[in-house]
């Protein structure tokens, strides 16, 4: 009966590309996580007091892929299903990601 080999020691780059597939898978599903939660769609927008919070809150969020920090580039008003949301298209500083943000403007009654 023949004795069996030890198994290879595992390379410094066998190491590493597997990290690296592991870091894409993360961060893809914290991407798919970001799109399903508020904000990340029109249909379930963040609801902000002025408009003037939705650049605010859109930097404030972290980049889904990497979380780092994001900067605004722009926000635009758009008409969806009758009401009017604003998006504010964000850009990571560090991957350079890009997302929009979805909010709606909470309507203040008035005294």
């Amino acid at each position: 009966m023949m004795a069996r080999r030890p198994p290879k020691p595992t390379s410094a780059r066998t190491v590493r590309r597997s990290d690296e597939r592991s870091n894409e898978k993360l961060a893809q599903d914290r991407i798919r996580l970001a799109k399903l939660s508020e904000g990340g769609a029109a249909e379930r927008p963040i609801t902000v007091e002025s408009s003037s919070l939705v650049e605010l809150r859109a930097s404030a969020l972290p980049c889904p892929r990497c979380l780092g920090e994001q900067r605004v580039d722009d926000h635009t008003a758009h008409a969806v299903a009758g009401d009017v949301l604003r998006a504010a298209h964000t850009r990571c500083k560090q991957c350079g990601f890009e997302r929009t943000v979805w909010f709606r403007i909470a309507q203040r009654l008035a005294n």
